[in-house]
């Protein structure tokens, strides 16, 4: 599968909001399943900051989504959502939170649908 096309851009498209948005040079049907098989999963959603050690994925509206990646630090970081709308390669409409005990949850939930030509994640920050 192809790599991205160059870097994410982050914006701010308001006081309490992130946008990011990277175009990818390959076809909507192998991004998403990129996104959507939990072995393909393990290979990049990590990116270079540790192993990911579980995806689990139940791929339906209402479904929940879970990664645990085992960190360079000797420590596990982990990542839940659940599936709000699902068009099978056009996009996916989900929400995120970090897992960190003792700490201020911040979730993401996107404000408009994941293209699968192009991936846009807009984070509402909460105090």
């Amino acid at each position: 599968m192809a790599t991205n096309s160059g870097a994410a851009t982050v914006t701010l498209p308001t006081d309490d909001q992130i946008l990011i948005t990277r175009d990818f040079d390959a076809p909507k049907h192998l991004i998403y399943q990129a996104w959507t098989s939990p072995e393909l999963v393990k290979q990049w959603w990590s990116g270079q900051h540790g192993t990911v050690t579980l995806v689990e994925i139940d791929l339906r509206v209402g479904g929940r989504w879970r990664y645990v990646i085992g960190g360079d630090g000797g420590f596990d970081l982990a990542f839940h959502g659940e599936f709000r709308e699902i068009i099978p390669n056009q996009h996916i409409v989900y929400t995120e939170v970090f897992e960190m005990p003792g700490a201020v949850q911040c979730s993401a939930t996107p404000t408009r649908p994941w293209s699968l030509s192009r991936s846009s994640r807009r984070t509402a920050a909460r105090g």
